[in-house]
């Protein structure tokens, strides 16, 4: 849900490092972590939830659901991707709303075309920027709490070039977006470059494998960065582990030298020791239990 010390944290630019979910173990598992925010990531909920690549092709449905899934599992703050708010200007309103409504604690929309495709792949077309003010425009008016973020993500870098890229960061800044998101830079100095001509919030997406630098938080928060985000850490360390451990049982007919996660403490973490709780308490035996 809407946070009001997330809000006072990018309004004071306090430096923030959300890791990317995609489903539930990711969830939970990066919500003992302490970290001060989690970034639901499209590209992760893609594939995991669909089996499809980040090209458009997940629905605002299929999203919101995950976004509620994942909020009411945790609660640690949740940055949402919404892409491009899946359709006209209608659709954002209700994809703002319905997001907000799902216990999202922030909205990244962008100004892609749609249908959008990942930010750190060819192929992008942005809309023009007055399109993306007036996506911004309703954002804002259709969220129900002002503690509710809107993120503005541009992704004219690769298409537009970087003086495009920052012109629209301040644009987007100036039109009241609560984060500014340039997608997509190339280099350390790019990076810099857009913290030092951008006076707002920012967010810096550590896309693993991806076009831009990956950076220590420290070191973006000494050019201006408020939120990195590391969309890709999750769905890409599982996706290995999970190739190790079936090839090996592959290989071999068992799997035994690969490194897994306790089995009880997986357990624990999917909230088996309230049903033992439960069950203790209420045992199917159809007698009362003791004490009630």
């Amino acid at each position: 849900m809407a946070d009001a010390g997330l809000k006072r944290a990018v309004l004071a630019r306090e430096m923030m490092v959300a890791p990317g979910v995609f489903d539930m173990i990711s969830a939970r598992i990066a919500d003992a972590m302490g970290f001060r925010a989690l970034y639901m990531t499209g590209h992760g909920v893609a594939a995991a939830h669909l089996g499809l690549p980040d090209a458009g092709l997940a629905s605002y449905a299929e999203m919101v659901e995950r976004v509620a899934c994942i909020a009411a599992g945790t609660v640690t703050p949740l940055i949402a991707d919404a892409d491009t708010g899946y359709g006209g200007l209608l659709n954002l309103r209700r994809t703002v709303r319905g997001y907000e409504d799902a216990g999202a604690a922030a909205i990244q929309i962008e100004d892609q075309e749609f249908p959008k495709k990942c930010g750190h792949t060819d192929g992008r077309r942005v809309v023009p920027t007055g399109v993306m003010l007036r996506r911004i425009g309703v954002a804002l008016e259709a969220r129900r709490s002002d503690d509710f973020l809107i993120i503005a993500r541009t992704d004219s870098r690769q298409q537009l070039g970087l003086e495009e890229a920052i012109a629209r960061g301040r644009a987007y800044a100036a039109a009241g977006a609560d984060l500014v998101f340039v997608e997509s830079p190339e280099s350390e100095a790019e990076l810099a470059r857009i913290a030092a001509e951008i006076d707002a919030p920012l967010v810096a997406n550590m896309a693993t494998g991806g076009r831009t630098p990956i950076l220590p938080a420290d070191r973006l928060a000494a050019m201006g960065y408020t939120l990195a985000i590391h969309p890709a850490i999750g769905f890409l360390a599982a996706a290995e582990a999970l190739r190790r451990a079936y090839a090996e049982l592959a290989e071999r007919g068992a799997a035994t030298a690969t490194p897994m996660h306790d089995f009880g403490a997986f357990c624990r973490l999917m909230g088996f020791e309230e049903v033992w709780d439960f069950d203790r308490r209420w045992p199917e035996t159809g007698e009362t239990p003791h004490g009630v």
